[in-house]
């Protein structure tokens, strides 16, 4: 009986999509650890009874990789290798009852929003969850802050708060508990995320408080680090800028989804900004904090996209010289109001204008650091790979920008900062020599 009980304990937690669902897995991990629960975050092993799916719904391709891995892990109860799979997370909030009749392999399905049921279900104590450790599943150094859930914003092309639901900020003595207990842990960097971060406070104390916010996270002792993600253009708090220049911890980096820049299809994206004011926001931005790292994505192939308003987006991307980049290419959404729209650019013609951004972004990225050779610059360590330890500037955020890579004829700590004198650059990446630990 003992070894049946102890069997029934080992949950392993699959997680896809952005960084919002991997803090939702890390909280329903801790709430398991914190019942008696052995949580993986890891590859599947042969003693795993347990499987949670987080999965995404964001866009086609995260879907397809979400179904494919459901159909994965089915294959794997059918064959015995473990004895119960559960879903959850946005595609499972979006197509549930679909879900259910095509994938009867599943033992249940729960929305965005279930942590309570799901621990219900596997007979955890939803009142543990923050009792102890957050088990994070990031290197111990960094971890996400998830300062908000859902969206009020309407674009047209967003599916999020189908899946998420509105705009819910987290209390900000909540928020300071939780940064506090991560820096117990040894976290040195908060990365800040939401759906949209600009929003927080306003649905709590009836105004914006993103700026306070961060200006209280700064003063939690053993922060070094705190990174700002996914700040919306409209009305974008200026006060935020004013906090991140005068305290020294606040990351010179914004995270700002810009989507794209042509005025027709930005108020068919309903982003409530315009060219102009987009361009002026950017210049008020950079005219503030000189030295600030922005960080956007942009959609390409948005319906109704003519070959002049890409080109446009082309200019404007040339231009602005963003430090960081990323574009998607447009995924008709059902039930969103872009739906309606015909979806007239052809998959390849997407593509393609995918490839031209990235490219005009590539020699951008280039040139931005071939300035940097010579110059000795602040690095934390993430890991180490072969002859080169991995680590990333204040201007990168894990996964998603640079690294540089180091040689260095002695140890270097994991988590540790150190001082990086640049010798050489390439298009997203650069390489070192340590100089002295920070």
């Amino acid at each position: 009986m003992r070894a049946k009980s102890a069997e029934k304990r080992k949950v392993h937690i699959v997680t896809l999509g952005c960084s919002k669902n991997q803090s939702d897995s890390e909280d329903l991990a801790s709430a398991l650890a914190a019942s008696g629960f052995e949580v993986k975050h890891a590859e599947i092993g042969e003693e795993e009874q347990i499987v949670i799916i987080n999965t995404c719904g964001f866009i086609e391709s995260a879907k397809e990789q979400s179904i494919n891995t459901i159909l994965h892990y089915e294959e794997l109860k059918k064959e015995g290798i473990i004895k119960k799979l559960y879903v959850s997370g946005c595609l499972s909030e979006r197509y549930k009852d679909v879900l259910k009749k095509n994938i009867p392999g599943v033992d249940a399905f729960f929305g965005t929003r279930d942590l309570p049921l799901i621990l219900k279900t596997l007979k955890a104590d939803y009142k543990k969850e923050l009792v102890g450790e957050r088990l994070i599943s990031t290197p111990k150094h960094y971890a996400y802050l998830k300062i908000s859930e859902g969206c009020d914003r309407p674009c047209s092309f967003c599916a999020i708060p189908l899946m998420r639901g509105n705009h819910v900020s987290v209390p900000m003595e909540d928020l300071l508990s939780r940064a506090e207990k991560l820096s117990a842990q040894g976290v040195k960097e908060l990365l800040i995320i939401a759906q949209d971060s600009t929003y927080y406070g306003l649905d709590l104390y009836g105004k914006r408080k993103l700026a306070e916010l961060l200006d209280r996270l700064s003063d939690v002792q053993g922060i070094s680090w705190i990174r700002l993600h996914y700040a919306f253009p409209g009305g974008f708090p200026m006060d935020v800028l004013d906090v991140m220049k005068r305290k020294n911890n606040i990351c010179k980096y914004l995270d700002m989804p810009l989507q794209h820049i042509n005025d027709t299809i930005l108020k068919s994206m309903r982003r409530g900004i315009t060219k102009e004011k987009t361009i002026r926001l950017l210049e008020e931005i950079r005219n503030k904090i000189p030295d600030i790292t922005l960080r956007t994505t942009l959609i390409s192939g948005y319906p109704g996209e003519t070959q002049a308003m890409h080109e446009e987006l082309l200019e404007f991307v040339e231009n602005t010289k963003f430090d960081r980049l990323g574009v998607f290419t447009y995924s008709h959404e059902e039930n969103t109001h872009a739906f309606s729209l015909n979806n007239d650019v052809p998959d390849e013609i997407k593509k393609q204008r995918v490839s031209e951004i990235m490219e005009t972004q590539r020699i951008i990225a280039l040139r931005k650091n071939e300035e940097k050779i010579g110059k000795t610059l602040r690095v934390i360590i993430d890991r180490k790979e072969k002859d080169y330890y991995i680590g990333r500037t204040e201007a990168d955020s894990p996964d998603v920008d640079q690294e540089v890579l180091i040689h260095s004829d002695q140890e270097l700590k994991i988590g540790n900062f150190y001082m990086v004198k640049i010798k050489n650059a390439m298009e997203y990446d650069l390489t070192g020599e340590e100089v002295l630990e920070y």
